[in-house]
Order: structure tokens, then sequence, then C-alpha cells
């Protein structure tokens, strides 16, 4: 064996390969390169888990039928859907040109004829390793340049993403629907879709639905013109008609009354509104966004919201995910709440003492980010010392400390995906240590210290 197979310094290539000639000469070819050798589907994807190599020689032709390439390509799905930035080099028959093409369109990286040309070979997998590295480099700038948006603060990787929707989505003129429970953020993410939208230079409208009363609702939304109706003793804009040219945000739009869904739907369809007592159609340009805590299909079920007028607002749904949730984000924006408010009462800045943070990581934050920023401002007012305390929050001490300690967080972790291994694998200890990508000796010495031995 060469002594590539057993430096870890260097980068792994797994050689799926069945002939034993050829898996000979392809470690001796590259010895630059820790190289594994896997002569069958099973054996493949062992090493796929432990190794996680960057690169993979593929040979189609594989047991239990090496003349025909349906394991062939059973693996390269299998390895592209576990590791789908793993570059795979498919190589074929000289004649194979059909199943190189198709192998590519699956989303292998290149392909190459059988007898190989070593020294051709070598480049293109080293051309493999090059973009892997490439690409992980990429990835890992875009991470470290990668700001929540304006108003969001978050290091919860679901809402970075959420984020990175939105900005996708700002410079588009598809309507939004927002979903989330009350006080996730959800007017902060509409502002920013129209922030980053070409309307940033128009007006950010916001109406809840639900705030004003039925009968003020539709003059709200469309206007009135002088006379319409008792005390209407001049025209008046509604909020749609405010907007024109910029972003409308229709927030709780699940409590919208039945009679003015009708009309709201109307404008959506035509683009066009009539103030309420007139007669004339005025064309409106205006991105809608719209926000509810409710769900839709419910009511939809329930006969108080319009089918219609639900497939009109969710041309794209973005879920907020509740507080809880957002993993850190508690304490993070905790943090920061409490430094806005301390300055604005002019106030030295205030630490939080252990007892607060552990309070506000264990408790459930059922009224999310808003109920989290009026315990902070609570706290910047009711604290007397020079640090804020669970009591300065209105919380209730923890019962017990959040694990912080890092390696009692990779015992726990540890923990959790040797149990779900071994039930997946019936207690197989083998099978359980090849899907973990371990192998078995480590999976004992795992069970031994976790005391999930029996």
């Amino acid at each position: 064996m060469p002594r590539s197979a057993t430096n870890p310094a260097l980068p792994t290539l797994l050689i799926v390969e069945d002939d034993t000639g050829l898996q000979k000469q392809m470690r001796w070819a590259f010895d630059g390169y820790q190289v594994v050798v896997a002569g069958d589907r099973d054996s493949a994807i062992a090493a796929l888990r432990r190794h996680e190599p960057l690169v993979v020689t593929l040979d189609l032709g594989l047991p239990p039928d090496p003349d025909n390439t349906t394991e062939g390509f059973r693996i390269l799905e299998e390895i592209l859907a576990l590791a789908p930035l793993t570059k795979v080099i498919v190589l074929t028959g000289q004649s194979d040109h059909a199943n190189a093409l198709r192998a590519v369109r699956m989303g292998a990286y290149d392909f190459f004829a059988k007898p190989f040309d070593q020294d051709v070979l070598g480049l293109i997998v080293a051309r493999a390793f090059r973009l892997a590295d490439i690409e992980a480099e990429n990835r890992r700038l875009s991470a470290e340049r990668a700001e929540p948006l304006a108003g969001l603060i978050t290091n919860d990787p679901g809402m970075q993403a959420l984020c990175r929707q939105v900005e996708r989505l700002a410079p588009t003129s598809a309507t939004v629907l927002l979903a989330g429970d009350s006080g996730t953020g959800k007017e902060v993410l509409a502002r920013a879709l129209h922030q980053l939208s070409p309307r940033a230079e128009g007006r950010f409208v916001a109406i809840n639905c639900a705030a004003i009363p039925e009968n003020l609702l539709e003059s709200e939304l469309f206007g009135h013109e002088k006379g319409a109706f008792t005390g209407a003793i001049k025209q008046t804009h509604g909020k749609i008609e405010l907007a024109n040219g910029g972003t409308l945000f229709l927030d709780e739009i699940g409590d919208l009354p039945m009679a003015l869904q009708a009309k709201l739907l109307r404008f959506l369809q035509e683009r066009v509104i009539e103030r309420i007592g007139g007669r004339t159609e005025i064309p409106i340009d205006v991105r809608v966004v719209c926000a509810t805590h409710r769900n839709l299909k419910e009511r939809i079920a329930e006969e108080s919201f319009r089918e219609d007028l639900f497939y009109r607002l969710s041309e794209m749904v973005l879920t907020i995910p509740p507080l809880a949730a957002r993993v850190g984000d508690a304490t993070l924006l905790a943090h920061a709440f409490v430094a806005r408010f301390a300055a604005e009462n002019g106030r030295d800045p205030l630490p939080f003492r252990e007892d607060a943070l552990r309070a506000i990581e264990a408790h459930g934050w059922p009224g999310n980010v808003r109920e989290l920023e009026n315990a902070a401002r609570r706290a910047v007012i009711m604290a007397e010392g020079n640090a804020i305390t669970a009591e300065d929050l209105g919380l209730k001490p923890a019962d017990g400390a959040t694990l912080l300690n890092l390696r009692q967080a990779r015992e726990a972790a540890e923990r959790d995906a040797v149990l779900s291994a071994m039930a997946h694998c019936d207690d197989n200890v083998t099978q359980a240590a090849e899907l973990l990508g371990i192998s078995r000796p480590t999976l004992y010495d795992l069970l031994e210290r976790l005391g999930l031995r029996q």
C-alpha cells in the first residue's frame, strides 16, 4: 500500500472499481492523494460516509452485473444525494457515449473512457479537486459576508436562509404572503422586501386589517369622495392609492372581512380601484405584501376566507419560525435590545447576570420577539444594580444551566446520533458504524463512553 493511503493530510480520492488489477494501477497512479478503494455499492457508500472524499472516480459496470450500468447509476444517484458537493468522474467504455452523457445530466462532474490514460485522467482529477477547493472557499467567504437584513438580528441558519429568500424575491413583482406567529418580525421582512426592491424610492404603506373597525376599513383601504357618507367632508385617498409606485403591506390579512375580500380580489386582478362614492376607475401600480398569523386554509374551510383571494395573495409564501425555534437568537436579541434601551434611557451599558441568560434561554417566548423586546425594555427600567437579573426581566430563574460547554454539546449530539443509528440498524453495531461513517471499534468506544452499552 502506498504511503498516501495512510496519510490523512492528503486530500481523499475514492475509487469505485471492481477490477483488482485496475484498483492497483489507480492506487499507484494517484499516490499524491489519500486513495480509498471500493469494489461494490455497499463498500462505496460506507467509504463515502467514513472518508467524505471531495472527488470520486466511478466505474459504471459493477457487481452484481458488471456488464450492465444499472448498479453504477444507482451508486451515482446515491452519492449525489448523500454528498451533492462531491465531484464524481464516471469511467465508461470507449463506445459508451450515451451513458456518459446520462451520467453528466444526472450531476456527474465529468466522464472518461477506459482504458484510461494515466496523465490525462490525472489532470481531470486534479482539476476536480481544485474546483472543489474553490467552491468550498467561495461558500466560506459568502458565509462571512452574509449579513442579516436591515433591522433583523439573527444567527439562526433557518432565519438566514429566509433572509436570502427575501433578497431573491425583492427585485420581483411577486405578491408575497408572510406567515408566522404574532411578534415574529413579519413587518421587518415586509420592509426589507420593499427596501431591496426597485420600488424603494416609493412609499411603504402598512395597514393592520384586524385593528380597524369593519365599517371604517373600506374607506381606509380604498378612500372616499366628498359627501360619500355622513362625515365625509373632503376627498380622501385610501392606503392602496397612497402606496401607488411603492409597496402596500396588508398585515393580518386573515382578519379581512368577507365583504372587503371580494373588493380586494378585484383590485388584485385588475389593478384599479374606485373610491367610495366615486365612479372613476383609478389605475394603481403597487407591490402587495401580506402577513397573517392565522392558518388561511383553515379559514377557507370555515368559509371565512375566499379561496380565490388566497391563491392571488400566495404567489410566494415565506414562513417565519417562532423565536423558540431560532437557535441562540433569544440571547442575541436580548443583548441588542438592552443596549438600545439603555442608550435611549441614558443608562450605562447593562450586562446580563448568569441567571438572566439562563432564564432567557429556558423561556419559551410565546409572544416571540415582541415579548422579548418588552422584557428587555422592562429590565432596563427596573434594574437597580449594574447588571440585569432574571427578576428584572420578569422571568423565573431556570432550573439548570444550558449546555454552553462545547464538550457537553458534542456529547449530547453524539448521543442522539448514536441512538438514532442504532435504532435505524436494529442494534446492529457493524451497520450502525457504517451509517455513522466510523469504524466498529470507534462505535464500541462511543457506546461505552456514553453509557449506552447493554
